[in-house]
């Protein structure tokens, strides 16, 4: 009569050895997740991107915790722990799009170009932003639905924006670069063109960024 295999497939298994195989040796078996703290750090430019994403996909509909979870790769638990309201997602993403606004009108505002070249490279960036941000950037001008503490920072970011174009607008005058008329009012006129291609652009009808921020600037400068 045959001898049954044993569980060890004819292998001896020396004194008080286990018959469970570790883990590392279950091939195509997922490890079990370290006990522990559960993670709570959540990178927030990666918050921002996810957002981002959101907004073009499906508008601010779209945008909740649980989507943005999915989007991020974690647990609604673990993105709750950091974020907890679909406002803060909005409120991460205004942050960040608020500052890279400023970073680069500011480097533009405060080269040694002659100032026309200088507006002129506002007015690219100013375009440029308004099309990359264009799915979520009326959200952020109108004030709408943002946590209380960022639309407390939204103000004074607002005025130190429109200080930085109005300098700069005010010496393009004074260079006799744009006609002479209110610098403040001339400012609000211009960044308000360039935040609105934010409202019609449509790249289905084949306008090139580029090409807008020409006209615009065409518009501005006399002869």
């Amino acid at each position: 009569m045959a001898k049954r295999n044993s569980a060890t497939n004819g292998h001896e298994r020396a004194p008080g050895s286990s018959t469970s195989h570790a883990p590392s040796d279950r091939i195509g078996e997922e490890s079990p997740r370290p006990r522990g703290r559960p993670r709570t750090e959540i990178d927030p430019d990666a918050v921002a991107d996810a957002v981002a994403r959101l907004f073009e996909e499906g508008g601010m509909e779209a945008v909740s915790i649980v989507s943005a979870a999915q989007k991020l790769d974690v647990s609604r638990a673990t993105l709750y722990r950091a974020v907890p309201t679909k406002e803060h997602l909005l409120g991460i993403l205004f942050e960040r799009s608020t500052h890279e606004l400023t970073e680069l009108a500011s480097a533009a505002a405060e080269t040694d170009a002659p100032v026309a070249e200088r507006l002129c490279r506002m007015v690219e960036l100013q375009v440029d932003a308004a099309v990359r941000m264009r799915h979520y950037l009326s959200v952020f001008f109108g004030g709408a639905d943002l946590p209380p503490d960022v639309v407390a920072r939204w103000h004074p970011w607002s005025r130190d924006y429109e200080r930085l174009w109005t300098k700069c607008v005010e010496e393009a005058m004074d260079a006799g670069v744009l006609a002479r008329s209110n610098p403040v009012t001339a400012t609000r006129l211009i960044l308000g063109m360039c935040i609105w291609v934010s409202r019609w652009y449509r790249p289905s009808e084949g306008i090139d960024t580029a090409y807008i921020a020409k006209s615009a600037i065409a518009l501005l400068f006399h002869s």
